[in-house]
């Protein structure tokens, strides 16, 4: 994996990122502001991060939207339940 001088973490290509960063929204609880919201490509490394600043990525947004994130949070949800018996 690449390394960036900004210590953050790269993604090879937007869709990469857009994925982590749609990954991110179902495996964590975000407060407002303190979320990952975009992608972007750093200037330091070429590769792609994510970023809390700046608009919401449209296929996020169209996602928290529609309930998508959710009810991805809560298939993972009893998955894991499923797991440990």
């Amino acid at each position: 994996m690449m390394t960036c001088p900004t210590h953050k973490r790269c993604h090879a290509t937007y869709a990469l990122a857009e994925e982590a960063l749609i990954g991110a929204h179902v495996a964590y609880r975000y407060g407002k502001g303190s979320r990952p919201v975009g992608v972007y490509q750093c200037d330091e490394c070429g590769q792609y991060h994510l970023t809390s600043q700046g608009e919401v990525n449209p296929r996020l947004q169209k996602m928290l939207e529609e309930g998508q994130i959710q009810k991805q949070k809560e298939a993972s949800w009893w998955e894991e339940k499923f797991k440990r018996k």
